[in-house]
């Protein structure tokens, strides 16, 4: 945002200008929340920063001050430390300036929050703390709202991580663009709404930045979607081979199944133990079965190189079984220039603990579309570094850091392999940086098997040639959307049933 900030100046958009219009979209924002004109002469406290955020504070006060609320502003350190901006917008203002503990609170409707910005880089300590901790007490006691400018004070933008505290908004505005911090966690439970304000900065800086990190949705893999064609059949739509666990571990397989049946595969088989035949057969109507009790019987129905998917690890089993599977699946010849996919779940990641450069040898090997979907947990064990070739990587130190969008770029890179790192703040990462934050995920997602059906809509997508970056960032959208379309008491066997719906939508393009 630095740079943008600076290519719009160099455009020839002045940096006051950019000030005042972020401004004054914050004052109009903090009357919409007290109630507009019929609110005039309530309270507000705007708390400012030493910084351009402050700034923004600034011009936000004199604003409302103009509109006839009753303005109360505080600053952070001495007025005659501003520089810059800020200390032309503190120059506008015109009007009594208060340290924080001055500003009084108990009669406030409203309080702005202008302390920092998404720059943030440390600690928030001293009399910034003790403010933000304040006013986290006041707005939980009063029920009165907190708006904050940029991104709530005390979270990092890059990271989402809180810097010791953090202010708990009602609103968050934002200029341009959002800022990963408004969508990982735990900053995007700080941010209450977000709001998203065009400051004039111009779309052609974009091309200069070169971001890498998006926000999750149709606009970014929509493109790529799989549509059905009048004159298309079954075989064109892919198939899909989900393995199945022993007998007493059967759902997980056919929860995946039918999440991949649902995003469109063609055609979906559970490749199942002999001893669990018969439970799937009763249980699958659509889905078609075959006996798989080995890496030989697995080589054999991989030989129809028609099955341009492969999903493992939703109850499959941890252990050498599982790992002979996998190394199997990436070893089979692929049709010519189609190479086929792999989705990697759950006990299929877990059999390489600590272990992780064996699959990464293989995946690099295969030349095959191989996509992870761990969470916390499985991640953690996967690139464990108590021992293994591991220990010395280069990327060993980014697997270990407290940033999401770290960790899961650095394992797609030691992997070679698109890397979906589960939870409700998803992140999607391909080798080469890019990566897409999901955000939005309803609670109700949190439940046995949903993961299951994930990887399964991801290899239903997968089947149909989506490029495995979009499909897993799509996956990951449509399995949220899907949820949130059933709603609180959602079980995992709802998700692919809730899926029509979101298809309809998307496919007529109406999200």
């Amino acid at each position: 945002m630095s740079e943008a900030d600076r290519l719009a100046v160099a455009s020839g958009v002045p940096s006051t200008t950019l000030m005042e219009r972020a401004g004054a979209a914050v004052a109009k924002a903090a009357a919409r929340l007290i109630g507009g004109r019929s609110a005039q002469g309530a309270r507000i406290g705007v708390f400012c920063g030493p910084g351009n955020n402050g700034g923004d504070g600034f011009v936000a006060a004199r604003h409302l001050r103009a509109e006839g609320f009753n303005v109360s502003v505080g600053l952070l350190g001495a007025r005659s430390q501003l520089k810059g901006d800020a200390a032309w917008a503190a120059e506008a203002w015109g009007d009594a300036i208060l340290p924080f503990d001055k500003v009084p609170l108990d009669e406030a409707n409203l309080v702005i929050s202008a302390i920092f910005g998404a720059g943030l880089s440390r600690d928030v300590d001293g009399d910034a703390r003790t403010t933000i901790l304040r006013l986290n007490d006041w707005t939980r006691r009063t029920r009165k709202p907190i708006l904050a400018i940029d991104i709530p004070s005390g979270i990092d933008g890059s990271t989402g991580l809180v810097r010791g505290v953090a202010i708990e908004a009602t609103q968050t505005i934002t200029f341009f663009r959002l800022k990963p911090g408004h969508l990982l966690l735990p900053g995007q439970m700080h941010c209450g709404e977000i709001s998203l304000v065009d400051i004039g900065i111009p779309e052609s800086v974009l091309a200069t930045i070169n971001p890498q990190t998006f926000a999750n949705g149709p606009a970014l893999w929509g493109a790529h979607y799989p549509q059905p064609n009048v004159d298309g059949h079954k075989y064109k739509r892919g198939h899909a081979l989900v393995l199945s666990g022993s007998l007493a571990h059967t759902g997980a397989a056919r929860l995946s199944a039918r999440g991949a049946l649902r995003a469109g595969a063609g055609l979906v088989t559970v490749a199942t133990p002999t001893d669990a035949l018969a439970v799937h057969a009763a249980a699958l109507t659509a889905i078609m079965t075959r006996v798989c009790d080995s890496a030989a019987d697995l080589t054999e129905l991989l030989g129809d190189k028609r099955k341009n998917v492969v999903v493992m690890g939703p109850g499959l089993g941890v252990g050498e079984a599982t790992r002979e599977f996998v190394l199997t699946a990436l070893a089979q010849p692929d049709a010519p220039g189609e190479p086929r996919a792999v989705v990697l779940d759950a006990d299929a990641l877990t059999s390489f603990a600590g272990d992780a450069m064996t699959l990464a040898s293989a995946i690099k090997a295969s030349g095959k579309i191989v996509v992870f979907t761990p969470h916390d947990g499985e991640f953690a064990q996967l690139f464990s570094t108590k021992e293994g070739e591991l220990r010395d990587h280069p990327q060993v130190e980014l697997l270990a850091s407290p940033s999401k969008l770290d960790r899961t770029r650095a394992g797609a890179t030691l992997m070679g392999a698109i890397l979906l790192l589960k939870g409700a703040d998803t992140v999607v990462a391909e080798p080469n940086g890019r990566a897409s934050i999901n955000h939005g995920a309803p609670p109700w997602l949190a439940t046995a098997g949903s993961g299951d059906v994930l990887s399964g809509i991801i290899g239903g997508l997968l089947a149909q040639a989506m490029p495995a970056f979009e499909a897993a960032s799509a996956g990951t959208w449509l399995h949220a959307a899907a949820a949130r379309e059933f709603g609180p008491g959602l079980i995992a066997e709802d998700i692919p049933e809730y899926l029509p719906p979101v298809l309809r939508r998307l496919l007529e393009n109406d999200l």
